[in-house]
């Protein structure tokens, strides 16, 4: 014959388990709770795009003269000075700084991670 099949708010009131917000919760983590040594490598994100409206310029005026440089000279140096100006700021940014959503690249974390290792032993 069965056991009787009592409901579950029985079960856990005579097996005391209404109490378990007086006792601490039991924690076993599976590791040790630390940091690892290096992160895993993730691509970054491209950057936005630069100078799309004045490479889009430049080549309606190509298309308008037949790929003549000669009278598209004004729209081409116009590129030429958004593509240096933005390679200028490229190099000007440093690579320590943080990315635009506040996050280091996983290459600046992995170079800190190796400076400052975790302590597996106490001296």
């Amino acid at each position: 014959m069965a056991a009787p099949g009592y409901p579950t708010w029985v079960t856990r009131w005579v097996s005391g388990q209404w109490r378990n917000k007086k006792r601490p919760p039991t924690l076993r983590p599976p590791r040790i709770l630390a940091l690892a040594d290096q992160v895993a490598n993730r691509r970054e994100q491209l950057r936005e795009a630069t100078c799309i409206t004045e490479m889009s310029v430049m080549m309606a005026c190509w298309k308008q003269n037949d790929f003549n440089d000669t009278p598209c000279a004004e729209e081409i140096r116009m590129f030429y000075d958004c593509v240096a100006k933005a390679q200028k700021e490229r190099e000007n940014q440093n690579e320590d700084t943080l990315s635009s959503r506040g996050n280091l690249p996983s290459s600046k974390v992995n170079k800190l991670l190796k400076r400052f290792p975790q302590i597996t032993h106490y001296v």
